[in-house]
């Protein structure tokens, strides 16, 4: 199998020319060809932040993924770089180096937001590249295209073989790598040192309180908390004397900063021994046809225009997961009231109450999947659908309950409206005879009505039969 994923040198996976996305047809026949389990890993950020350079020191290389030392661009789509993986026997490492963010010269956000959706898709390892320091907008950034990678899965999924559950996208997100270029700030806070771990989920915490101001700053956390609950930091100084950046690729370790030397190594035993397989949902373990797949089928997503622009993007997102959770709620009430409520109940107030435990539990459910339910639009569509429901348990169980009865009545009083068919009390003292059976029939009647009818059944007791029970 190693001979099948030894690639000398990168290629491209994804084409972007001219703002247009197209998946190389080269690429797809190397994936075809890997069988194994693969590891993917991702890096996504701003152009001109040595992405590429970290990711051929994942390759073990000091060149592969084109390393640029102007202004301009280098890295164009995604690139892809196929090897055996250096800690996990019978693994493939698939490493993806995308074009950088932000590039005044194409000027595109929407081609740049596609190209991290799909970084995102199709990684197990996503490594997040930004400069300096955590901040507001490379936060609120990740939390955009998050939500745009969630949308793109949920309208792509349906169409890879064997994936289910497109819901439940917390469990195909990859890992969140976070890595800090030319780190300058002091790693303390109120005079303790702390770490780059400890920097990140400080930069995640949420603050208490209602306000609107509160929920804008509280959301985009709280998103990439849920969609990358394994996450990591990683600081990194400045390579070198920034004269020296245009040689990078050339430098041997003793001629750049000890400090980063160390920290490029740290981040590489990280991601070697820690990076999980790619799996979908349902505990499938990508193999090379699988991320062919996935590919194709979220670049088509795309040219089709299922992922939508910025200002759509939260709403459409919302409409997906709100539905989501009014599905899963409602599926929750079905599962209950089917496994808890046997018809007939022995009083209405005993289905009431049954209804009203599984209903909180729905609602519950809702309400912990939903996501920006303005106006509560999906909670009281949910409260319709659970009301409706109600009426018809309620219409089942007087169904239930008058056919007992009428079952019952049959089987007491059948054999006496034979008898009197018969003639047998046609006779002198029959009258008496009559009396005395039915009000023996009727006391058996009233005993068992006890124990297994409900109350209100005996309102629909057919006339005749009321007529026998008022002699």
């Amino acid at each position: 199998m190693a001979s099948e994923i030894r690639m000398l040198a990168p290629v491209c996976l994804i084409e972007n020319t001219e703002g247009q996305l197209v998946v190389n047809q080269e690429a797809l026949e190397i994936l075809s060809a890997t069988k194994n389990p693969l590891v993917v890993v991702a890096i996504v950020g701003l152009y001109r932040t040595g992405k590429s350079y970290l990711m051929n020191k994942l390759a073990g290389k000091n060149k592969g993924f084109s390393i640029g030392s102007t202004v301009q661009s280098h890295t164009k789509g995604i690139w892809m770089w196929c090897m055996p993986h250096p800690k996990k026997p019978d693994h493939t490492l698939v490493l993806l180096d995308t074009e950088g963010l932000g590039d005044v010269e194409k000027g595109d956000k929407k081609n740049d937001t596609q190209i991290f959706a799909l970084a995102i898709l199709l990684s197990s390892t996503f490594v997040y590249n930004t400069m300096n320091k955590i901040d507001q907008r490379a936060m609120d950034l990740l939390h955009y295209v998050t939500e745009l990678s969630n949308l793109l899965w949920t309208v792509s999924s349906p169409d890879l073989d064997g994936v289910e559950d497109t819901t439940n996208f917390a469990n195909f997100y990859p890992d969140l790598v976070w890595t800090l270029r030319d780190f300058y700030l002091d790693l303390e806070i109120d005079g303790q040192l702390i770490t780059a771990d400890e920097y990140l989920e400080k930069s995640l915490k949420l603050k208490e309180g209602t306000d609107k101001s509160l929920e804008n700053f509280n959301l985009p956390r709280l998103c990439i908390k849920e969609f990358f609950p394994i996450r990591k930091c990683f600081i990194f100084d400045s390579p070198a004397h920034w004269k020296k950046f245009a040689q990078l690729e050339t430098l041997r370790n003793d001629e750049l900063d000890p400090d980063f030397v160390q920290q490029v190594a740290a981040f590489c035993s990280y991601i070697f021994n820690r990076s999980k397989t790619k799996t979908l949902s349902g505990g499938i373990k990508v193999n090379g046809p699988h991320l062919k797949s996935l590919v194709q089928t979220c670049v088509n997503a795309i040219s089709r225009g299922d992922l939508p622009c910025m200002e759509n993007s939260v709403v459409a997102l919302a409409q997906i997961k709100n539905s989501a959770a009014v599905k899963k709620a409602i599926a929750h009430y079905d599962q209950q009231m089917d496994q808890k409520v046997q018809l007939p109940t022995e009083t209405l107030s005993e289905l009431l109450d049954l209804h009203w435990a599984c209903e909180r539990e729905a609602i519950e459910i809702f309400m912990k999947n939903s996501f920006k339910d303005v106006n509560q639009k999906f909670q009281k569509q949910l409260e319709t659908l659970l009301e409706a429901r109600k009426d018809d348990f309620y219409n089942q169980n007087m169904e239930a309950s008058s056919n007992r009865c009428s079952a019952l009545l049959q089987a007491i009083f059948g054999p006496l409206e034979n008898e009197v068919t018969q003639g047998i009390y046609s006779k002198p003292g029959g009258h008496f005879l009559f009396i005395q059976k039915t009000e023996e029939l009727k006391a058996r009647l009233r005993k068992l009505c006890r124990n297994i009818c409900s109350p209100n059944s005996l309102q629909v007791i057919p006339s005749y039969r009321q007529t026998w029970l008022s002699q």
